[in-house]
């Protein structure tokens, strides 16, 4: 049984980055959105408008660092924090 640990993942994302590719863009999107919608379903305000601009920043950049062929474990790096940062608004703007 294989553990769940970052190495594993991260080696198994470079292993296979081109299949990986599609499925990230989607489910960073998908999750990004969500964000963006939970974000936005709150209201307009200065504190609103940041934590939209941080749900689209990190989503368009995981987005623009794979269309540059950037370097495969910044890439991983960025999906992850990408994906931390927008579930952690998405249990924000829900409490």
């Amino acid at each position: 049984m294989k553990t769940l640990s970052i190495k594993t993942l991260q080696k198994e994302f470079e292993n296979d980055f081109y299949m990986y590719i599609p499925l990230t863009i989607i489910l960073n999107s998908c999750i990004g959105s969500i964000a963006a919608m939970t974000v936005l379903a709150q209201g307009t305000g200065i504190v609103s408008g940041v934590e939209l601009t941080i749900c689209v920043a990190l989503c368009m950049g995981y987005n623009a660092a794979l269309l540059a062929g950037s370097n495969r474990r910044f890439s991983f790096w960025l999906l992850l924090v990408s994906l931390i940062a927008n579930l952690l608004l998405i249990l924000i703007t829900l409490l």
